[in-house]
């Protein structure tokens, strides 16, 4: 059984987590960091960390898969909060785990779907889960301070760092995410990391979107201009 070795508060999207060890603070400390970094610098600064792109999946093993689609609206582009729905597949098995958001940042949570869990409840800014079994599934629904306005007009839309950890290691893991936006109100700018292979990168007017295949962390960055 695999489990996670610290508790992440994320920007955007939540991440399963085991338990807090003393790495937290200090973790939780580098992401408000990164997270509150003035991002009109051109997306290339991003770290990617000890992040590896995987070509093709592991033969043999069902990756975690975490799924994200966010819908941004003109509402979206005055006030920051969009719609989020997130599914996580193939959850490590656990007697407890947490997916944690940033506080401040996600309200109005609530369970969609659930499969092989003990039980699965809302605390907080937290989605908290017990008896995690064998191919496990939960989905959410909540509304999502998605969008950084910035200086030179634009937005910014920051997520993760994504990760499956245990102790020093990490594990291959799958994240695909979906943006709708207002065509006629934006434009993508640019994608980071750049496409390539283990990362693709789809776009069509109003909607753009990632799928990633991937060890170690991955953090992203959709730039977005106004019309």
């Amino acid at each position: 059984m695999r489990s996670y070795g610290f508790l992440l508060c994320l920007p955007l999207m939540g991440l399963p987590v085991w338990a807090e060890s003393p790495a937290a603070d200090a973790e939780r400390e580098a992401l408000e960091k990164w997270f509150e970094a003035d991002t009109s610098e051109p997306p290339v600064v991003i770290n990617e960390g000890q992040l590896d792109f995987l070509a093709t999946a592991p033969a043999g093993e069902a990756l975690h898969h975490h799924q994200n689609k966010v819908k941004i609206t003109p509402e979206s582009l005055l006030e920051g909060w969009a719609h989020l729905e997130q599914c996580h597949d193939n959850l490590d098995q656990a007697a407890a785990m947490q997916i944690t958001f940033r506080d401040g940042y996600i309200r109005d949570m609530k369970i969609t779907e659930q499969r092989n869990i003990g039980k699965a409840w809302v605390e907080g800014s937290s989605l908290q889960l017990s008896k995690v079994g064998a191919d496990a599934r939960i989905c959410l629904q909540a509304s999502t301070r998605a969008l950084r306005f910035q200086d030179d007009g634009s937005y910014a839309l920051l997520n993760g760092p994504y990760m499956r950890k245990f102790l020093d290691g990490y594990y291959p893991m799958q994240v695909s995410m979906q943006i709708e936006y207002p065509a006629d109100l934006l434009k993508v700018a640019a994608v980071t990391p750049a496409a390539q292979a283990g990362f693709t990168v789809k776009q069509q007017p109003g909607s753009v979107g990632f799928d990633a295949l991937f060890e170690g962390e991955l953090r992203t960055s959709i730039q977005f201009e106004a019309l």
